[in-house]
C-alpha cells in the first residue's frame, strides 16, 4: 500500500508552496509552484486544473507551461494535458552525483548485516515534512512505498522525529505552527506537547521511533546525521520493519545498526553523532 490521499484532493492544490517573500522573483516562483504541482499529481493534468489549483489565471499558466515545455521541463500529451518533462531527471542525476551525503549513503547502507533485509531510507527535513533523498528497498513488503522525492509529515516518521529532536522545543513549535497535527494513522501523535515528550526521549536514546504512526503494523527507527560543526541534524536515516514478530533481540540489532549507520554518515560529512546506544527500552 502506498501513501494515499483522498481521490477528490486536487493535485495542484496539494503541491508544496514556497513561503511568501517579497525578494522572490514572481515569475520564477510561479514556475516552480507549477512544476511542484506537476510532480505532486502523479498523472497528466489539464490546464484548467493547474490554473484552479494554483489560483492563477489560465492565460498566465498557459504562458508558463509553453515555456516549460519548450525547455524540456514539462511535456504536453496528445490529449493536451501536461506532465513533467525529462529535464528534471537530468537534474536529479546531477544532484546525486554532487551530493556527498548520497554517495556516503550508497556506500555505507549495505554494510550492516542487521539491515540487509530491511528497507532503509535517507531523509532531510523541509519545514514540517521529511523528503526522502534515497531508499534501499528491503526484501520484505511494507505498508508504505518509500520513494525518492516522497514527503511525509515529520511528526509521524522516525526520521522526521530524529531530526526534530536536534532542534529546540521552541523551534519545533515554530515549524509545526498552530495548525492541527497531521495524522496518518490513529496512533500518530496528536498534540505538540505529546510530540515534545517523544523528542525528549529521542534525545536521550539517540534515536526516534515511529510505532505504527505512518502505517499500521509497521515500526520504524530513525537516527540523526550531523554535518561538520552543526548542532542541528543535516539529515536522518531510518529503517522500517513489520512489527508483528519483532523480538526484543531483533529490535536491539536493528537499533544498533541504524544508529551505527548514522554515525558512519556523520563521520563521512565531518560531523559527530551521539555515542552508540545500549539495549532499547521496552
Amino acid at each position: 500500500m502506498s501513501n494515499k490521499s483522498s481521490p477528490n484532493r486536487d493535485a495542484a492544490a496539494a503541491a508544496p508552496r514556497a513561503p511568501s517573500d517579497q525578494r522572490l522573483v514572481p515569475a520564477v516562483e510561479r514556475a516552480v509552484l507549477l512544476l511542484d504541482a506537476l510532480a505532486a499529481a502523479g498523472r497528466a493534468l489539464p490546464l484548467a486544473d493547474l490554473a484552479r489549483g494554483l489560483a492563477l489565471p489560465k492565460s498566465s499558466v498557459h504562458g508558463l507551461l509553453a515555456t516549460l515545455v519548450a525547455l524540456g521541463l514539462a511535456r504536453r500529451d496528445a490529449d493536451g494535458q501536461f506532465a513533467l518533462g525529462l529535464k528534471p531527471l537530468q537534474w536529479a542525476d546531477a544532484f546525486a552525483s554532487q551530493s556527498g551525503l548520497l554517495r556516503a549513503f550508497d556506500a555505507h547502507s549495505g554494510a550492516f548485516p542487521a539491515l540487509q533485509t530491511e528497507t532503509v531510507m535517507l531523509a532531510v527535513l523541509e519545514g514540517a515534512d521529511v523528503t526522502y533523498l534515497s531508499c534501499r528497498q528491503g526484501s520484505r513488503a511494507l505498508a508504505v512505498n518509500f520513494r525518492v522525492g516522497g514527503r511525509f509529515p515529520a511528526a509521524c516518521t522516525s526520521s522526521g522525529k530524529a531530526m526534530l529532536a536536534s532542534l529546540s522545543d521552541e523551534r519545533v513549535r515554530e515549524l509545526l505552527g498552530k495548525l492541527p497535527m497531521p495524522r496518518l494513522t490513529r496512533r500518530s501523535v496528536s498534540t505538540v506537547p505529546a510530540l515534545l515528550r517523544q523528542l525528549q526521549s529521542a534525545r536521550a536514546q539517540g534515536y526516534a521511533i515511529d510505532d505504527e504512526e505512518t502505517a499500521e503494523g509497521m515500526q520504524c527507527f530513525g537516527a540523526p546525521i550531523y554535518g561538520a560543526r552543526q548542532s542541528e541534524a543535516a539529515a536522518a536515516v531510518a529503517v522500517s520493519v513489520i512489527k508483528a514478530g519483532l523480538t526484543a533481540r531483533r529490535r536491539d540489532e536493528i537499533v544498533r545498526a541504524i544508529t551505527g549507520l548514522a554515525r558512519e554518515l556523520s563521520g563521512a560529512l565531518g560531523g559527530a553523532a551521539p555515542p552508540p546506544v545500549g539495549p532499547t527500552a521496552r
